[in-house]
């Protein structure tokens, strides 16, 4: 009997580790951001991609800037008026939402809001339904000329 035990406390101990190395392996996973390269405009962008929920929260959050990456994609599995808001963002950006591939709208010049409690951020939202948002550098869409009905394409993911 007291082998039994011993056994079933080894059995525990072992479904523990594991668990606790698969609890690690995807919490390094969700730190991990996908990147694109995408042509919008005749202009190739590295973009940063937020798929997963974790991602799509963090966007732009707390960076100082867009360091190495032109842009920030952001791919939704829905079409739908996807809102975006300014959380912890410390420089202005320019939004476009996309639906299948084309510029439904376009918000530029976004300046982040400074102390602001997540309830009373600002919610930018398109006038039509989308299925990807795109940040980028704030004026991008002017000195590019984007349009509604421009087409963004992925170049390699």
């Amino acid at each position: 009997m007291k082998e039994e035990n011993k056994k079933l406390k080894t059995w525990h101990i072992i479904f523990l580790i594991i668990l606790i190395i698969a609890f690690i392996i995807v919490k390094i996973w969700q730190l991990q951001w996908p990147e694109a390269l995408v042509n919008l405009k005749g202009v190739e962008l590295n973009v940063l991609i937020a798929k997963t929920p974790h991602h799509m929260y963090k966007g732009l959050s707390g960076r100082e800037f867009f360091g190495e990456h032109d842009a920030m994609l952001f791919v939704f599995g829905y079409k739908d008026k996807h809102g975006i808001v300014m959380r912890d963002m410390k420089f202005p950006i320019d939004i476009v939402w996309f639906n299948d591939g084309v510029v439904v709208d376009i918000a530029s010049f976004i300046k982040p809001e400074f102390d602001v409690p997540e309830e009373d951020l600002m919610i930018y939202l398109p006038r039509m339904e989308a299925n990807v948002v795109l940040e980028l550098p704030a004026g991008w869409t002017v000195r590019n000329d984007l349009k509604i009905g421009d087409k963004i394409t992925l170049v390699e993911e």
